[in-house]
């Protein structure tokens, strides 16, 4: 068995409490002694600070300029990537030539190149991806040297402005460079919990310093990967290798939204992407099976792997649940699946089978709780 890696808050994160499990390669907190469900409630009511150093940072230098480099991104995913200004991200994913998604990422335009964020258990495939598909037009450096941190909720702005005070002009999709103490903060607005907040680029020997003067703050608390995991679910976000793999393409994980008019079927740059048949038709004419959300009647979570049918009795399955537990701002159980088109409809009655036994669940709109981003 490999050996798990650790960020560079590992020793800040055992001093404060936090019980280490693995995750994607490495040691991380999956909460702290306020326990999941209070941290999800403060996330929501004040600030929680995440250490995210685990996901991959990486910079694409164009090798002979940035008009090149772009095509050659954008020719790796159905989302537009020209058109994104200096100073602004997108929500970006890499297909495969079946259409289905090889991993999701934000990417930012920062002038005279591109810094782009991946999945923990994806970033080392990615970057091999880019290094192969971007060799005659981009560099691929994977960012070595800094760690990550997200700060979410609705006291976030407050907490970081104290520092930084330009972030007070950002907007949901911003990205800045700041100087500070810690060394060259690399800032955006956004996150994955749907309320306002920041993720921080902080040069490896500033991360300990910035967490703790983040923490020092009133409104600041740590939060585990437990809580990260129920306020994504909640905010109706997809989760890698759950809700979204090769297997499922964009259309099916209902992130068509993502798809620019630019790359669609009659747009300006329509298709040349891996999987653009399958994407395009399924955005022309509807896929077999779509994301939605789900709410089971009760106080019982319904847990990823459940299987859904359209009947109380009898019958086949016809979709599963991806991700799934309690939500603590909504006091319900939710959950999010796949069901055929036809059975998509918010309201639609199904049931899912726990332990041999049917319970009834309700198809709902995504997201359950409202986001909260500054637009």
């Amino acid at each position: 068995m490999a050996e798990l890696a650790r960020t560079e808050l590992f020793d800040l994160h055992v001093e404060l409490g936090g019980k280490m499990v693995p995750f994607a390669g490495y040691e991380m907190p999956v909460q702290y002694p306020m326990g999941v469900m209070k941290e999800h409630l403060h996330t929501r009511q004040a600030a929680g600070l995440f250490d995210v150093g685990h996901m991959g940072q990486v910079l694409l230098h164009p090798k002979t300029d940035m008009d090149a480099l772009i095509a050659g991104l954008e020719a790796m995913m159905p989302v537009a990537v020209a058109g994104v200004a200096e100073g602004r991200q997108r929500y970006g994913l890499f297909t495969n030539d079946t259409g289905g998604i090889i991993d999701d990422l934000m990417f930012a335009n920062r002038g005279d190149h591109l810094f782009v964020v991946v999945n923990a258990g994806c970033k080392e495939g990615d970057i091999a991806h880019m290094a192969q598909h971007l060799a005659d037009v981009a560099t691929v450096a994977p960012v070595t040297d800094r760690a990550l941190l997200a700060l979410q909720g609705p006291g976030a702005e407050d907490a970081i402005s104290g520092m930084i005070h330009s972030v007070m002009a950002m907007r949901f999709m911003d990205v800045i460079t700041a100087h500070s103490v810690f060394g060259e903060l690399w800032i955006s607005r956004s996150g994955y919990t749907g309320e306002d907040g920041f993720e921080i680029s902080v040069p490896n020997a500033g991360a300990v310093g910035l967490a703790k003067a983040l923490l020092a703050h009133p409104s600041v608390a740590p939060i585990g990967l437990g809580a990260r995991d129920s306020l994504r679910l909640e905010a109706g976000l997809c989760l890698y290798g759950h809700d979204m793999d090769t297997s499922i393409t964009p259309v099916e994980a209902n992130l068509g939204w993502a798809i620019q008019k630019s790359r669609r079927t009659g747009g300006e740059r329509a298709g040349g992407f891996p999987g653009a048949d399958t994407i395009l038709a399924q955005l022309d004419n509807g896929p077999t099976k779509l994301r939605v959300g789900l709410l089971p009647d009760g106080r019982a979570p319904m847990r990823e792997g459940v299987e859904l049918f359209d009947a109380a009795t009898g019958g086949s399955a016809i979709g599963r649940v991806t991700s799934g537990g309690f939500g603590p701002t909504v006091d319900c159980p939710i959950a999010m699946g796949f069901v055929p088109p036809a059975l998509a409809a918010t309201g639609t009655q199904l049931w899912g089978e726990v332990r041999g036994k049917r319970l009834p669940v309700t198809v709902a709109s995504l997201p359950f709780r409202p986001s909260t981003f500054k637009r």
